[in-house]
């Protein structure tokens, strides 16, 4: 089912005339809920297409991409492997605890060899150990998974002058603009440390569909130090944001987003009578490694 898209409001949204909107993509699905779900959806459908009966990715101690392909492996009836950055940790944190309970096998590379998880090499190795199996990039993002994530705009019944979204590796707001193609104003904001987002989605979107839009950008300023890193600022705004609002948000990924959204507000980045559209894009199994 497509998911929900509700107003929140705010007396600064009044006195800024301005209306916000939130598409709750964090309700619509309940194994893989969020961006993962759009990005794991025609991947799956590939992988029972090319007869696969097993899934391989790659990701982080914390990753959410590895959640969710444990969690969607299971509701699917496919194997899981995930291979894991680092040495084993034990006892397992909740992220792998959750994918070891889907069935999902753990193996781990240490730093060095996972950096050159794309070599020819590394890929020999893991098909000398798992055999066959359909592999599933880190973070999901590929044109399949861009596919998915366009489906999103489908969705949106109304046009709106802005679309805002947090960024991670590039795919979802890719599926953004490709499924809009180049209508309202697009806004990514960026959860890790750097400017290389732009450039990284420019080149996803040309190899996706070979076509230039212009109607978007990626913000650059509320990362808060780094992937996963958070600050005490950010964590009293989400705690106010939930309270106010019952929508929970994450740290690593939506909160980061939603409070530069605030920001931008406050310092009258939009024009008054500007409607805009925020993209709840899941995560929010990431809020169990913080005290939240």
């Amino acid at each position: 089912m497509p998911s929900p898209v509700q107003e929140i409001q705010e007396e600064l949204f009044i006195e800024k005339g301005l209306k916000v909107f939130i598409k709750r993509e964090d309700l619509n699905h309940p194994s893989a809920p969020g961006n993962k779900w759009r990005k794991l959806k025609y991947n799956l459908k590939e992988a029972k297409k090319q007869g696969h009966h097993t899934l391989l990715t790659f990701g982080g101690a914390y990753s959410n991409h590895i959640h969710a392909v444990a969690g969607a492996g299971k509701a699917y009836g496919f194997k899981t492997i995930g291979i894991i950055r680092g040495e084993e940790t034990l006892p397992l944190n909740d992220t792998l605890s959750y994918a070891v309970s889907c069935g999902m096998h753990l193996h781990y590379l240490s730093r060095v060899e996972y950096r050159e998880k794309t070599s020819i090499n590394v890929k020999h190795t893991l098909h000398k150990e798992f055999g066959d199996f359909y592999t599933i990039p880190e973070g999901g993002t590929n044109n399949l998974a861009i596919k998915g994530c366009t489906e999103i705009t489908a969705e949106i019944e109304k046009a709106y002058h802005y679309y805002c979204l947090s960024v991670g590796t590039g795919g979802t707001i890719s599926g953004i603009i490709n499924g809009l193609r180049g209508s309202g104003n697009i806004i990514g904001f960026s959860s890790l440390k750097g400017s290389f987002l732009t450039s990284e989605v420019e080149k996803i979107n040309l190899e996706y569909a070979n076509e230039f839009y212009t109607n978007w950008q990626i913000n650059n300023d509320f990362h808060f130090g780094g992937y996963a890193k958070v600050k005490p600022e950010l964590l009293k705004f989400m705690s106010v944001f939930e309270s106010r609002h019952q929508i929970l948000l994450d740290p690593v990924y939506t909160g980061k987003a939603m409070y530069g959204l605030y920001q931008l507000i406050h310092s009258d980045h939009f024009n008054s009578g500007s409607e805009i559209l925020f993209i709840h894009t899941g995560g929010l199994q990431g809020r169990k490694g913080f005290s939240l």
